[in-house]
C-alpha cells in the first residue's frame, strides 16, 4: 500500500477528515482523549478505592502488584512510585509466580492485579495459589463484575468509555487511568504517612531528586584555597589573586588571619572601575570598588536554596559563606552547585 492510500485509511479511521499528525488532527485526538478522561472522572466510584486505600495502609507485609502486557508494565511503575514515596512494594510477574515465585508471596500481604477486562487468564491461574498463601486479593479493572473481580476479596472499577484507538483494540486510554490511579493512590499513601521531604530525599539518594533535597552548602563549597584580600590592597597587588584561583572574585576581608567578611570584588568590577577611572583603578583601595553588600550563605542552608538565591534578584555566580559573625568559612559557586547535580 502506498504512503498515500495509507493517509486516506487514517483519515477515515479518524473520523474527523483530518490528517492525524496535523495540528488540526492531533488537537481532536488530545480533546477526544480528554473526554475518555472525563468520562473516567465522572464516573469514578471512590468508596472501594478508599477501602483499597485502607488495605494498602493497614497491611502488614508487602503490597505486590500484577499484570500481563501493557497493565503489567503500568503495575510495575506503580510499585516503584509506591516503594520511593514510601510504602513497601514489589511487582510480581504472574508466569514467573506460577514457576516458584509465590514463594515470596504469605499471608499478611496485599497481591493487587490489573487487567483491563478482568479476563487475564495468567491473573486468574494465579488467584488459587495466592489465596492459598493466604494473601488478600485486590482486581483492578475497567469492567465491572468481570471473572478477576468475583474471584478476588474486593474490586477497584476504573470507568472507561472506549480506547482511543479507532478500532478501540489498543490499550490507550485504558494504561492512562490505570497509571493516574495507581499514582494518584500512592500520593495518599504518602500524605497519609506524613513522608517528610528529608525521608523523601533519602530513598533517592543518587537522583538529582534526592540531591536537591540533602545536599546542603558545606557539602559542596570550598572550602580551602579561597580568594582572600584586604581592603586596604590595591587593586594591582590583588590581580593574580583575582585571576589565579579560577573564581572570578576575591572576598575582601578585614584581616586575612579573622577572614571577617567586608565585600566582594569581581572580573566585572575590575572592568567597570578601569573604564570609569582608567589607570587610577589600579592604585585605588579594593575597599573603594568592592560590593560591600554582597548575597551570603550559611553552611547549613540546603544547596538548592544557594542555587535560587544566585539567580534573584539578579543573577551572580558565587556566594561567600558565612557563620553568624560574617567570618568566612568557605565560597561556592554555580560551577561547584552544577558539577554536584543540583
Amino acid at each position: 500500500m502506498s504512503h498515500a492510500d495509507l493517509n486516506a485509511l487514517a483519515l477515515v479511521q479518524n473520523g474527523s477528515g483530518k490528517e492525524p499528525t496535523s495540528k488540526d488532527g492531533l488537537l481532536s485526538l488530545f480533546k477526544e482523549q480528554q473526554e475518555f478522561m472525563t468520562f473516567f472522572f465522572e464516573n469514578l466510584d471512590y468508596e472501594p478505592i478508599e477501602k483499597f486505600c485502607n488495605a494498602c495502609l493497614t497491611t502488614k507485609g508487602v503490597i505486590f502488584f500484577s499484570g500481563v502486557g501493557k497493565s503489567g508494565f503500568i503495575a510495575q511503575k506503580i510499585s516503584m512510585t509506591l516503594v520511593s514515596t514510601g510504602t513497601k512494594a514489589v511487582f510480581l510477574n504472574p508466569t514467573d509466580a506460577l514457576h516458584g515465585d509465590i514463594g515470596i508471596l504469605s499471608e499478611d500481604d496485599l497481591l493487587v492485579m490489573f487487567s483491563k477486562s478482568g479476563s487475564t487468564e495468567e491473573l486468574l491461574r494465579l488467584v488459587p495459589y495466592a489465596r492459598a498463601k493466604g494473601a488478600k486479593l485486590v482486581s483492578v479493572t475497567s469492567i465491572k463484575g468481570c471473572k478477576l473481580d468475583q474471584a478476588c476479596d474486593f474490586a477497584v472499577n476504573l470507568p472507561l468509555q472506549r480506547e482511543l484507538c479507532p478500532f478501540d483494540l489498543a490499550p490507550v486510554t485504558s494504561t492512562a487511568i490505570q497509571m493516574l490511579f495507581g499514582d494518584t493512590v500512592a500520593i495518599a499513601l504518602m500524605q497519609a504517612k506524613n513522608l517528610t521531604k528529608d525521608q523523601y530525599a533519602m530513598n533517592h539518594p543518587a537522583g538529582r531528586i534526592g540531591k536537591r533535597l540533602i545536599l546542603r552548602v558545606a557539602d559542596v563549597a570550598k572550602q580551602n584555597d579561597i580568594p582572600l584580600v584586604t581592603g586596604d590592597q590595591k587593586v594591582m597587588d590583588i590581580l593574580v589573586e583575582l585571576s589565579s584561583k579560577g573564581k572570578g572574585c576575591v572576598l575582601v576581608v578585614e584581616t586575612l588571619e579573622g577572614k571577617k567578611l567586608l565585600g566582594t570584588f569581581t572580573d566585572g568590577d575590575l572592568r567597570r572601575s578601569l573604564e570609569k577611572l582608567g589607570e587610577a583603578a589600579l592604585k585605588t583601595e579594593v575597599k573603594e570598588l568592592m560590593s560591600g553588600t554582597p548575597r551570603v550563605v550559611k553552611e547549613e542552608a540546603m544547596a538548592v536554596d544557594a542555587m535560587t538565591s544566585m539567580k534573584e534578584p539578579t543573577k551572580v555566580t558565587f556566594l561567600p559563606v558565612v557563620d553568624d559573625g560574617q567570618v568566612v568559612t568557605g565560597l561556592v559557586t554555580l560551577h561547584d552547585l552544577v558539577s554536584a547535580g543540583i
